[in-house]
């Protein structure tokens, strides 16, 4: 590992403190889990910066301090069992598989999907179970999970998926609110679902279905 590299990491990491991310947990899994593995070659000179940046299939990749601040606000311990909805190039599902017990990831493009499985493997993150399939719907057959972090924008609650949480559980997921798009904490209690709007946050859409051609 050269010195440049080690020298963007501590950088990313120290901005990523100074905007507001103060778990610690979290942090480290930051600088553990390498941004360049997860970006296209063509983008490798930005990998490090705190921007979005696009993937293939015309999806992106977030800026690492909305991956940070969704991480810390999802509270994961390492005994949790999480979903997560859009796999993209499989970097928020490699930083909460070093906080948690295992993470489910479903995404709708087979490439995108097949891509982060290789970046998994090749980082020796055992803990990570891929699907290929419509995030809308969940994942049944695994639920109740602990945690669900969603990453592309729903029109509305994703009620279908807070039905897969257990009680006690968080999810994260940003969702439309007339023409800007708030981040918000779901915690499912006894009595009902308690809601916490976070910031304005900018994802793609959530779309229903797999996608067919790539």
């Amino acid at each position: 590992m050269s010195g440049g590299f080690d020298t963007r990491v501590i950088e990313l990491v120290m901005a990523l403190r100074n905007a507001g991310v103060r778990d610690k947990q979290v942090l480290a899994a930051m600088e553990r889990t390498p941004r360049g593995v997860f970006v296209p070659e063509s983008f490798a000179d930005q990998a490090y910066e705190n921007r979005p940046l696009p993937i293939d299939c015309g999806q992106t990749i977030s800026q690492p301090l909305i991956v940070a601040l969704m991480t810390q606000a999802l509270e994961v311990t390492d005994r949790c069992k999480v979903l997560e909805i859009g796999t993209g190039s499989g970097y928020q599902a490699a930083v909460l598989s070093r906080l948690c017990r295992r993470v489910y990831t479903i995404e709708r493009y087979r490439t995108l999907s097949q891509e982060a499985v290789r970046r998994f493997e090749a980082l020796r993150l055992t803990n990570i179970v891929t699907r290929i399939g419509d995030g809308t719907k969940g994942w049944p057959e695994q639920a109740p999970f602990d945690r669900i972090i969603v990453t592309a924008a729903a029109p509305q609650r994703p009620d279908g998926l807070l039905a897969q949480l257990r009680e006690g559980g968080v999810c994260i997921a940003p969702v439309q609110n007339g023409p800007v798009q708030t981040l918000v904490r779901y915690r499912v209690q006894p009595d009902g679902i308690f809601e916490e709007p976070l910031l304005d946050v900018r994802f793609v859409p959530l779309v229903e279905g797999v996608a067919r051609s790539l």
